[in-house]
């Protein structure tokens, strides 16, 4: 820590570091903006910062974000519950759903297959899937898993454990480039991709 602040500003801007593309200088401008902020506008952040860790869960059917049992998506009596599309990450629903194209349900694994890093089935949400599947009247799954090679795996994973069921398996067409993830891809490449969705060998 630098003697050059106090230590209430060493600790805001050691903390601004901690966040994701955020360097020294940066969280010191941080540290500063919010320093001359009058005390209630400073303490919205602080409240905002609050109110998503206290507030914010997973849904319990199908894992996206939520303030409330269920979110909204699976709320939705218009949502189409026998089409459920998997993604990796929330990131990933927001940016298929900003395509305005898709009147389907989710399903959020919170990640990927990486044996090496020693990720597993068991830290996803995949078993949690399969009952889903088994419960509801679910006649199609798409794979929207990022088209990457964790990704494929994965996909090609749960559609192994989905081949004696009677459900159709769809993967998002490849108008998303290989390697790349769902999260950056443009609109009109995910209308493509969702557009141009096959079924899985």
């Amino acid at each position: 820590m630098s003697t050059a602040y106090t230590e209430s500003m060493n600790k805001l801007m050691e903390a601004f570091q901690k966040l994701p593309g955020i360097g020294p200088r940066t969280a010191q401008r941080l540290a500063y903006h919010v320093l001359k902020q009058p005390a209630d506008k400073a303490m919205e952040l602080a409240d905002a910062i609050k109110q998503v860790k206290v507030q914010i869960r997973h849904c319990s059917k199908c894992y996206n974000l939520t303030e409330n049992d269920l979110c909204d998506i699976c709320s939705n009596a218009n949502r189409d519950t026998s089409v459920i599309c998997i993604v990796e990450q929330h990131n990933d629903l927001i940016s298929l759903e900003e395509t305005g194209m898709c009147n389907w349900t989710y399903h959020v694994l919170l990640g990927h297959l990486a044996p090496l890093e020693g990720i597993t089935p068991d830290d996803l949400t995949i078993n949690a899937l399969i009952k889903r599947i088994d419960q509801d009247d679910v006649k199609e799954i798409i794979m929207a898993t990022n088209p990457n090679m964790e990704g494929d795996g994965t996909a090609l994973y749960i559609s192994s454990l989905l081949s004696n069921k009677d459900v159709k398996i769809t993967r998002l067409a490849r108008g998303l480039p290989s390697g790349g993830s769902i999260e950056y891809a443009t609109k009109s490449i995910l209308n493509d991709a969702i557009i141009g969705r096959e079924k899985m060998q």
